[in-house]
């Protein structure tokens, strides 16, 4: 377990961090920048959360549990020496990301289909679950582009894409159901 009885170190001073395997990197990194927006959508939904109840707050619960999983599986890079490492290796598994295909299946099942984009908004828990979404995306690029070149737990990107598939779901489900979705009218300002 981690334990923090310090939380100034000083030894980022530099422009260097330490990942879960102790290498010292650039905080430029990508990998850095793929865990660190990782821990960004994990703040979105600590917002979201503001706005939830009942079994969409205990599933961004969930999610927010899970980005903390994410992020320990993406700061530890040697993902291929997982066997001989000196301790478990925290890493995201398949059922993380077939639990939300589940609840966005459930979700998605009460919702009329789309005729129309939606645009991001309708209720306050909606527009932040689109934020959550947005962000996700994000992230999801950065590790995208980190798997170009480095090692990545191929569940860890499945992960990612579904979760914003999860959001945008949630968001209509916050929009009653649906039916107070704001839709796109393409050139409306014209």
């Amino acid at each position: 377990m981690v334990v923090l009885s310090k939380i100034y170190t000083k030894t980022g001073d530099k422009g260097e961090t330490a990942l879960g395997n102790g290498a010292r990197v650039p905080k430029h990194s990508a990998r850095v920048n793929a865990y660190g927006t990782v821990d960004e959508t994990n703040a979105t939904v600590g917002l979201a959360r503001q706005h939830a109840s009942g079994e969409i707050d205990a599933a961004l619960q969930r999610i927010s549990n899970d980005l903390f999983d994410l992020g320990a599986d993406l700061c530890t890079p040697d993902i291929e020496n997982d066997a001989t490492a000196p301790y478990p290796r925290l890493r995201m598994i398949a059922a993380q990301v077939a639990r939300l295909e589940s609840e966005i299946d459930t979700m998605n099942a009460r919702l009329t289909p789309l005729r129309s984009f939606i645009l991001p908004g309708g209720s306050a828990l909606a527009a932040q679950l689109h934020l959550c979404r947005t962000v996700s995306r994000r992230a999801e690029r950065l590790v995208v582009e980190l798997a170009a070149t480095e090692v990545v737990n191929p569940e860890a990107v499945k992960y990612l894409n579904r979760l914003s598939d999860w959001f945008f779901v949630a968001g209509r489900i916050a929009n009653n159901d649906g039916q107070d979705d704001v839709l796109w009218v393409p050139g409306l300002t014209r």
